[in-house]
């Protein structure tokens, strides 16, 4: 009886298996085996595997890829630590902990329990905050002032080698404050972050109210440009300039716009109702930027101007670093517990670590927040 029922056809079999492939061979292309899988690789890997398991209760042709996908989960080979960083630069790290500085020879240094840091123009400092302070350090953690306000949150750093100053948000609005802590003021009342200056101004800020973007010339009070928010009132997850200053990206879930000064979108990315825009950053010293889109059970890491794919995998990535240089795009891969390191100069490569969380004393996955220069 067993053999007569397995001869029997399954409606649609073959079309399953062909819909399927496309998606298993992508993935298949950045495996290799890896010889000690971390904890939280495993923990992945049943996630995704009960996620396929369920699929095939319900397509029964499903069955066929779970061996597959299960193989998928991770870039093997990866490191067991991060024993360096693939080129010059610090990094800055958000965990459960505190905020970290990592050297570049892998060295970290914990400096203090903090939830959001920024660093400071040419990485002479560091801005952290945390529920009721905003403090300025010196990276190997010792503090040289605090302010206390309410719900601090978003601090940028500009300046140039004299003077530098903190934008940040509190319950009040957006406020400013000069690099040695003094002269703090309200400049904007009710609007909130993410924040970003604009390069090689004195001191144009971009910030978010309930229907724009704005960027404003915070000392003289003047609104310099404009634009309502894409995708209703859709969260704004992150502003960011290009390096010389002529375009904003403005990221949202469903909606990522990359602004030219006249109010011109130079780029855009709508992701359907299933799909979503994790992250974006430009690339240093050029208009490029990268972006995640996670789509399912996939994401993929790719050039908005061109739509060419950098990166993909199983799973979900959460942000991307470029390096001080370009060469290096750093891609936090909370699936599998694992930092994937992309050279895309040409020389394309990956370096990945796994145990992050663990390496950074944390339950949920770390956050990184700045990869600056070299000290």
């Amino acid at each position: 009886m067993k053999r007569e029922l397995e001869r029997i056809g399954i409606p649609d079999e073959h079309e399953a298996r062909e819909r399927t492939w496309p998606v298993v061979h992508a993935a298949f292309a950045v495996r290799q085996p890896v010889p000690q899988p971390s904890h939280w690789r495993w923990v992945a890997v049943v996630a995704v595997a009960l996620a396929a398991t369920l699929a095939a209760t319900l397509s029964q042709p499903g069955r066929a890829v779970i061996d597959e996908i299960r193989e998928v989960v991770g870039v093997d080979r990866a490191q067991p630590a991060l024993f360096s960083l693939p080129t010059s630069g610090r990094l800055l790290v958000a965990s459960d902990a505190g905020i970290w500085i990592v050297q570049e020879d892998g060295s970290k240094r914990l400096l203090g329990n903090y939830q959001q840091a920024t660093w400071s123009p040419f990485g002479r400092f560091v801005a952290a905050t945390r529920e009721n302070e905003l403090a300025a350090l010196e990276p190997t953690g010792d503090v040289r002032w605090t302010l206390a306000r309410p719900s601090v949150r978003d601090a940028q750093w500009t300046g140039t080698e004299t003077d530098t100053r903190i934008a940040y948000a509190d319950r009040t609005g957006i406020r400013v404050v000069a690099g040695d802590g003094t002269d703090d003021g309200l400049v904007v009342r009710g609007a909130h972050g993410p924040l970003a200056w604009r390069p090689g101004t004195r001191g144009e800020l971009a910030y978010v109210t309930a229907r724009e973007v704005r960027v404003q010339d915070v000392d003289g009070g003047r609104v310099v440009w404009r634009t309502r928010r894409a995708g209703g009132r859709s969260p704004i997850r992150a502003l960011e300039w290009s390096s010389d200053g002529r375009r904003l990206l403005v990221l949202q879930p469903h909606g990522l716009r990359v602004y030219e000064l006249d109010g011109r979108v130079a780029a855009q990315d709508d992701p359907s109702d299933a799909t979503r825009d994790a992250d974006a950053a430009f690339r240093p010293s050029t208009r490029e930027a990268a972006v995640i889109r996670v789509h399912g059970s996939e994401s993929t890491v790719f050039r908005i101007a061109t739509g060419t794919s950098l990166f993909s995998g199983t799973g979900t990535f959460d942000h991307v670093a470029w390096s001080p240089d370009g060469r290096w795009l750093l891609v936090t891969w909370p699936t599998t517990d694992q930092w994937v390191f992309v050279r895309v100069d040409g020389k394309r490569r990956i370096h990945a670590v796994s145990n992050i969380s663990e390496q950074f004393r944390s339950r949920s996955f770390p956050r990184v927040e700045g990869w600056c220069c070299a000290p």
